[in-house]
């Protein structure tokens, strides 16, 4: 089934104790498709892009099956630039430099194509983009879900909520959660979010894994609870898209099986997270570029060995 994804299309420059990868390609929506490529097909991709990005990065992305008809390419423009460095323990970052550069006036059009999409992820933008993308849907997708961040938190509240009004999944990390609800208890902030609209919240944490809250009025605290641990790798060399990467193995899996009850969202989130562990590997989307079936296959069989148990209870 069909995936529109939204967000950005971009270069990186990122320090990590392991190195400095000057000028990569990343992106949100770069992440997001290549991830979600390996489960469904078309995911029709929407972004915008100067004339100075690589044709070669253009070709491994068609190659992959994502549908490049929904990407701007403003001539004698520059395209989105971010640099960062992480810290020792690779648990915070810092921005060194942002330059938005085309995305500073980006409008979202989607062609004909793409207005009747199955499944939608939006990446992480401005609200107001992400609703342009929304009002230009002609039908309702079988699930919206999207990302977001404190910045527009922050900047754009009031917008920010009219859009998470209208999607079915929301992804955020376990601060941003905390932020948006107003709650310390992610809990608590889930109930919170869930009276926003989503019925289904992905709370990520990083090395510590995700948590998926369902909404049920009858559950314990209104909720569905599942909690998928991180992967614990020898070497993790950039973190780096990790969480864009996660949401479209997520929304790829979903898409690919049509099947959206809580026990194979909770499959979805485990796929999701193997995804992400493969991309923390390398710098930038080159761990993403070399995958096979049988990789994927074996890293969720890992996940399952990770958290499988008998439970003997006594008495």
């Amino acid at each position: 089934m069909s995936l529109l994804t939204v967000g950005t299309v971009a270069f990186d420059d990122i320090q990590t104790p392991f190195g400095h990868a000057e000028r990569v390609v990343g992106g949100a929506a770069t992440y997001i498709a290549l991830a979600a490529s390996y489960f469904t097909r078309p995911v029709q991709l929407v972004s915008v892009i100067g004339d100075d990005f690589p044709e070669e990065t253009l070709a491994q992305l068609r190659a992959r099956g994502v549908d490049l008809e929904g990407l701007q390419v403003k001539e004698g423009e520059e395209s989105f630039f971010w640099a960062g460095r992480y810290s020792e323990n690779m648990n915070h970052r810092d921005t060194l430099e942002t330059r938005l550069n085309v995305l500073a006036d980006f409008d979202p059009v989607l062609p004909e194509s793409f207005r009747r999409p199955d499944y939608v992820m939006l990446g992480n933008l401005t609200p107001a983009v992400q609703m342009r993308v929304l009002d230009q849907l002609e039908k309702k997708p079988r699930l919206v879900a999207m990302d977001t961040m404190n910045f527009w938190m922050d900047t754009a509240m009031d917008e920010l909520r009219e859009v998470i009004a209208r999607v079915d999944v929301l992804t955020i990390n376990d601060e941003e959660a905390r932020q948006l609800s107003g709650e310390h208890s992610l809990v608590k902030a889930a109930r919170k979010i869930h009276e926003m609209g989503p019925d289904q919240i992905v709370i990520k944490k990083g090395e510590h894994g995700a948590l998926l809250f369902q909404r049920h009025d009858d559950a314990l605290h209104g909720s569905h609870i599942f909690f998928a641990p991180a992967l614990p790798l020898a070497d993790v060399f950039d973190p780096t898209g990790a969480g864009d990467t996660f949401a479209g193995g997520f929304m790829g899996y979903l898409a690919s099986t049509g099947d959206l009850s809580f026990e194979n969202l909770k499959r979805a989130v485990i796929y999701g997270s193997a995804m992400a562990s493969f991309c923390v590997e390398k710098f930038s989307i080159d761990r993403l570029l070399e995958l096979t079936p049988e990789e994927i296959r074996e890293r969720v069989q890992r996940f399952v060995q990770l958290v499988n148990f008998d439970a003997r209870l006594e008495g």
